[in-house]
């Protein structure tokens, strides 16, 4: 069968983009940046109104245009200087900005919060034994979901276009979205597809294979039917190519490719050279793809796709001793993704103690991963900004904060899935002290059991991801893979809820810079801010999103609504 006919009309209802690739949309466009913090309105001060008339006059007088760039400098000088910032200049054209004070959520003062709050948090546990653990989710009767995955790709058996070769980048989940992806482009190639080869991260350091990962012959049998999976590539192959992968060709794919890209650039290689090969294969093909090559992702992610068996078994036993030590939470816990390590906190380039050795540590952490990315002449780092916009990491004390405003008391069982914390000691000890059965794989699991694991950080990942999946409530904290393959898998798992809780960090580093704020009015923003997650673990997926994330409907159907009961006359 020719591999054209994956595009077939068949039962597909997808369409297929040909003008443009379909991107991931970013969270930038959708929250505005705008002019209110914290529900308050913020007003132009003189300094402002006066750069707003000035850009005026220039853009309505064309023969003053060439006066542009300077109104733009005096603007700029004219802005800081009324709003008092401070400038340091780090040389090589890099400078951090301050603001002098700072709009409220621009400077990390939670621990100043945290002290004052803290006997008002305790007193309100000890007056009550509620655990909004018992009743975190409300009951839902209709827009129940259930796994449903249908497509009518064929396994290619003899009749296959060739070889596909992929090389999978990054950390765990990186990875799974690479062999996802691949298993879709073979489906749509009517290609063989071998077992992904996983490049060694620098960032990551994890030699682990993907055998070491994942369950080989599992993710073969269960795919068997739809696409054709190989462990290597057979001997007439390796021959042609004097046994060295590297001398087959590597295909350089644009990100976000369609379906039709692949059938007009890639299809011809494969079916002239027998085997084409793609390194690295990260973001490469686009969001909307037909149906039925859509339900090949969702196979190969929602069912294929299972640990090792070393994994799995001792995943298993740290989620039933999770659930043995909740029992008197019926079994329920909290799991956190605490992404506080030190190159999260130096890549996010926000502060926390302001001191000339944080300052230093992080700019080493930073030169270290991200040779002279940060050095670069121009940039300008403002750490108060990003921190105001929501992209700082969240620190264990703000975490934990946050639940106990959300009304998860003291006796609530907390998983922890992170790396090596940055500081561990001083940044942990708020947390455990508001959490004190808190958990994580090294107390959960002995050294013995560890052991095997230790130095692979992709197979102590996907630990952690099994804890975190089976939890009763997810706490998400700083976005990337690890959640949002997390989040789509409990969709999947969970009647298409993701029983999630995502915090809106620009309304909490607001809040929690407020060192008088009333603990009866935190509490009421942060349920209010759980209900809004309850209400949001229902979502579709919308064209530019990826099913990974939101498996509804691509790989889930809805459960008719309950007919309403009439009582008898």
């Amino acid at each position: 069968m020719h591999g054209l006919s994956r595009l077939g009309n068949g039962n597909s209802n997808g369409r297929i983009n040909l003008s443009s690739p379909s991107p991931p949309s970013s969270p930038r466009i959708r929250h505005s940046r705008g002019k209110s913090l914290a529900g308050g309105v913020y007003k132009q001060g003189l300094g402002e109104r006066l750069v707003f008339l000035l850009f005026s006059i220039v853009f309505r007088r064309k023969g003053v245009l060439l006066l542009a760039p300077l109104l733009y400098i005096a603007g700029m000088l004219l802005f800081m200087g009324s709003f008092g910032f401070t400038v340091l200049d780090l040389g090589h054209g890099v400078e951090i900005v301050y603001r002098r004070g700072g709009p409220p959520g621009s400077v990390y003062r939670s621990p100043k919060v945290f002290k004052r709050l803290w006997p008002l948090m305790e007193a309100d546990v000890n007056g009550t034994s509620h655990n909004v653990l018992m009743e975190v989710w409300k009951p839902r009767v209709k827009s129940i979901w259930k796994p449903c995955i249908s497509t009518n790709v064929s396994a290619a058996g003899s009749n296959s276009n060739g070889y596909f070769i992929i090389e999978a980048n990054g950390g765990l989940n990186q990875q799974r979205l690479s062999i996802c992806d691949a298993v879709a482009v073979a489906g749509l190639l009517n290609a063989t597809l071998v077992i992904p080869i996983f490049h060694l991260n620098s960032v990551w350091r994890d030699s682990s294979k993907f055998g070491d990962i994942f369950d080989e012959d599992f993710f073969i049998y269960a795919l068997s039917k739809n696409v054709n999976v190989v462990k290597e590539l057979p001997k007439d192959i390796l021959e042609r190519y004097n046994y060295n992968i590297s001398s087959i060709v590597n295909l350089r794919l644009k990100a976000w490719s369609s379906p039709a890209y692949y059938l007009q650039k890639v299809l011809p290689q494969l079916l002239r050279l027998g085997a084409v090969r793609v390194a690295p294969f990260s973001n490469r093909l686009a969001h909307a793809v037909p149906a039925h090559i859509q339900g090949l992702r969702c196979l190969a992610n929602f069912e294929a796709l299972r640990f090792a068996e070393p994994i799995r078994l001792l995943a298993e036993k740290m989620v039933n001793r999770m659930v043995t030590k909740s029992v008197q939470s019926g079994g329920k816990y909290v799991s956190v993704h605490l992404r506080f390590e030190m190159d999260m906190v130096a890549f996010s380039c926000c502060e926390y103690d302001f001191g000339k050795a944080e300052k230093l540590e992080m700019d080493m952490a930073r030169e270290r991963g991200w040779k002279g990315k940060f050095r670069r002449r121009g940039r300008v780092i403002r750490p108060g900004a990003n921190r105001i916009d929501g992209k700082c990491p969240l620190t264990p004390l703000e975490v934990g904060m946050m639940l106990r405003g959300m009304s998860f008391n003291n006796s609530t069982l907390v998983y922890v899935a992170a790396g090596n914390i940055y500081k561990a000691d001083k940044y942990m000890a708020p947390l455990r002290q508001m959490f004190p059965l808190l958990q994580t794989k090294d107390t959960l699991a002995t050294p013995e059991e560890l052991a095997p694991f230790k130095g692979h950080s992709s197979r102590l990942a996907a630990l952690d991801y099994t804890v975190c999946l089976h939890s009763e409530v997810f706490v998400s904290t700083q976005g990337g893979n690890f959640p949002h393959f997390l989040i789509g898998h409990r969709r999947y798992l969970y009647k298409g809820h993701a029983e999630t809780i995502k915090p809106d960090k620009r309304k909490l580093v607001q809040l929690l810079d407020k060192p008088s704020i009333r603990w009866d009015y935190f509490k009421k923003q942060m349920q209010d801010m759980l209900r809004h997650n309850d209400a949001k673990g229902v979502e579709l997926r919308k064209p530019a999103a990826s099913l990974y994330t939101f498996p509804m409907p691509d790989c889930m159907c809805k459960e008719p609504d309950p007919e309403p009961q009439t009582d008898p006359a």
